[in-house]
């Protein structure tokens, strides 16, 4: 007779850099089958005996989900659920749990961090110090690019959160207020300013919501240009919520005073992306690596260890159907 708890895990190296403690999945299941990478050929193979499917990016579609009479669970090693057929899953009465919150610290640090990196033109300096600029100063110092201070700004939020919460908090940490825009596709709030009146009130703009249709391209020509002249704009949120090329548009225009974004509308962006282009200016681009801080990414294993522990015992969490 075939163990309940066998599962499989398709796509460890996503979460797993050598750096983790996986005890708490071991001791979860028995056996658990670990895959570096599992490609799209091989997923039925390797499921078709389980009864727990663990994914972070590897898709798990209903075909999969009919070749595999034991399954029982999925557990997404993130937050978002696309990579699986919910409906599928439903109609089977599989369960399938996703993880929650686990990155909230590390996805604010980096979003302050890109803020703070814009503000101070840490990377323009950096380029000058390379190129020797420093050295050939005739001053003890080289300010050659303007430096803002975040005290007395205004951070307007999309998306007010756990993680949206955490990244005001440090905002007011270093002085600044605080503005919350309405999402677009939400129900009007009171507390919440519609984007058309927020934007020409901040000093720099952050994205901490979902994407969907409401709020793809939802930062646009036209949102760029209600920022007041010299603002900031940061994207640690999911790729496609801002119109990527009228961005690298308004930077080069010199409309901003700088963009930082963590994600892309595709990752990893193989074919190319407007902004990565390298007549940009004022621009970072990081590789969706906002989340992944060590301490996060245990916070996974721990979580997906608690949902098939809860789900055996009858107590689901996180449970998404």
């Amino acid at each position: 007779m075939t163990d309940p708890r066998r599962a499989v895990f398709l796509d460890y190296s996503s979460l797993d850099l050598g750096d983790l403690d996986l005890g708490p999945l071991h001791q979860a299941f028995s056996p658990l089958d670990l895959h570096a990478s599992t490609t799209a050929q091989q997923v039925i193979e390797r499921c078709r005996d389980t009864q727990v499917i663990i994914t972070n990016k590897v898709v798990v579609d209903a075909d999969t989900i009919a070749a595999c009479p034991q399954l029982q669970l999925i557990l997404i090693t993130a937050t978002g659920t696309n990579n699986v057929d919910l409906a599928a899953a439903r109609a089977r009465g599989i369960a399938v749990c996703n993880c929650q919150g686990y990155g909230t610290p590390s996805v604010a640090q980096h979003t302050l961090m890109l803020l703070l990196a814009l503000a101070t033109r840490l990377a323009d300096y950096q380029k000058a110090i390379a190129a020797g600029q420093w050295q050939r100063s005739s001053q003890f110092c080289l300010l050659d690019f303007p430096i803002v201070e975040l005290e007395g700004k205004t951070l307007g939020l999309l998306g007010h959160g756990e993680l949206g919460g955490a990244v005001a908090r440090l905002a007011e940490a270093f002085g600044m207020r605080v503005l919350l825009g309405q999402v677009p596709g939400r129900p009007p709030r009171e507390d919440r300013i519609p984007l058309a009146q927020l934007l020409p009130q901040v000093d720099a703009l952050t994205l901490h919501c979902p994407l969907n249709d409401s709020t793809r391209n939802m930062i646009g020509a036209a949102e760029l240009a209600l920022l007041k002249p010299g603002a900031f704009l940061i994207n640690t949120a999911r790729g496609g919520m801002v119109d990527e090329q009228a961005l690298a548009d308004a930077l080069r225009a010199g409309h901003l005073g700088g963009a930082a974004t963590d994600v892309l509308s595709v990752e990893p962006p193989v074919n190319g992306n407007p902004l990565l282009a390298g007549d940009i200016p004022r621009l970072i681009v990081t590789p969706h690596s906002a989340w992944g801080s060590r301490e996060a990414r245990q916070r996974i294993v721990a979580q997906v260890a608690e949902n098939a522990q809860g789900h055996f015992n009858g107590t689901p969490v996180r449970q998404v159907n």
